[in-house]
């Protein structure tokens, strides 16, 4: 037999070819003019004030400005750590916001679960309404109405001087103040929390309720069997990213609600990163290199904590 002639290969003459990338972006041009105003933002606000980080290196002179600074090194960092102040903030971030995340983590969940067995529809979105209004109170806000509340005279103390009840020192007890936390963090985060649990429960396939349902189960039976199964990878993720966020959580509330008597306890690194900044002879170098430090940590506990959770066998945030 005669070898078969060479020659072009006729069976990729069907094949698409491969459109080059600009002729997609200029089909779609539409479509990437709205990411637009997205990309200047994340480039005004998140990329370009990295810049400023290369403090951490420095020795900040205000009249050479950041680029004209002199480098140091690692000599920022080296004061850093030799603060016994900072390793004090450390432990006390970590102590608050880990205390914090094990108490107020599952209650967004519990109140989802809550609100999605509510079967009267208006009642449900006036429940919903009514426990996410107060995400949208800054932490200024939510501060005047606890102090006003738990203060000497306040509401509370108040009357528990009018029924012949001794009055108690809230706002000044090193005791009360991350009980105080936690609280108010509850009552301010649980219901906007729950949204994004809710719309993972709202995704779930009914076929799998009402075979649930034939086979027997009762309504806890669901929550364990269908419900909690099926948003477990979205709380894994919440959980992913709030744990990435442990050496950062919580400054807003903790400098509101805090005050002299209480500076013991409420000593967390954001404040210490505040105090340091404007409240003693100011030196951004050594601020920054704080700031960079607590980014590092955080970057490292949201990897172990993708981590750990692919080891378990979950769906972590990176592939």
């Amino acid at each position: 037999m005669k070898p078969a002639a060479l020659g072009p290969d006729k069976s990729l003459k069907g094949r698409p070819k491969s459109t080059p990338w600009f002729k997609e972006i200029w089909k779609h041009r539409m479509t990437y003019t709205l990411l637009i105003p997205g990309l200047i933002w994340l480039i005004l606000f998140a990329y370009l004030p990295m810049g400023g980080l290369s403090l951490a290196f420095k020795h900040y002179r205000a009249n050479d400005g950041i680029w004209g600074s002199p480098w140091v090194g690692f000599e920022n960092f080296k004061y850093v750590f030799r603060d016994p102040t900072f390793a004090q903030a450390v432990w006390r971030t970590l102590y608050v916001n880990i205390i914090k995340l094990v108490i107020t983590f599952p209650f967004p969940i519990l109140l989802a679960l809550m609100l999605n067995e509510l079967r009267m529809g208006r009642t449900k979105k006036w429940f919903q309404t009514v426990f996410t209004f107060p995400q949208f109170l800054s932490w200024i806000i939510v501060s005047g109405i606890v102090i006003n509340v738990l203060s000497y005279d306040g509401l509370l103390n108040s009357t528990l001087s009018m029924i012949g009840l001794p009055t108690i020192n809230f706002l000044g007890s090193e005791k009360m103040f991350l009980p105080m936390l936690i609280l108010t963090d509850i009552w301010k985060s649980t219901g906007w929390g729950a949204i994004i649990f809710l719309a993972a429960i709202s995704g779930i396939d009914q076929d799998q309720y009402e075979s649930a349902q034939i086979d027997g189960a009762s309504r806890m039976q669901q929550i364990f069997k269908v419900t909690l199964p099926n948003i477990l990878p979205t709380v894994t993720v919440m959980f992913i990213l709030n744990v990435g966020g442990l050496m950062s959580a919580g400054f807003d509330q903790i400098f509101n609600l805090a005050n002299a008597a209480t500076q013991n306890v409420s000593q967390v690194l954001d404040v210490y990163i505040y105090r340091i900044t404007f409240q003693s002879s100011t030196d951004f170098s050594f601020s920054t290199a704080v700031s960079l430090f607590r980014s590092l940590v955080n970057m490292v506990l949201l990897l172990a904590a993708d981590r750990i959770a692919k080891m378990m066998g979950g769906d972590g945030l990176f592939r």
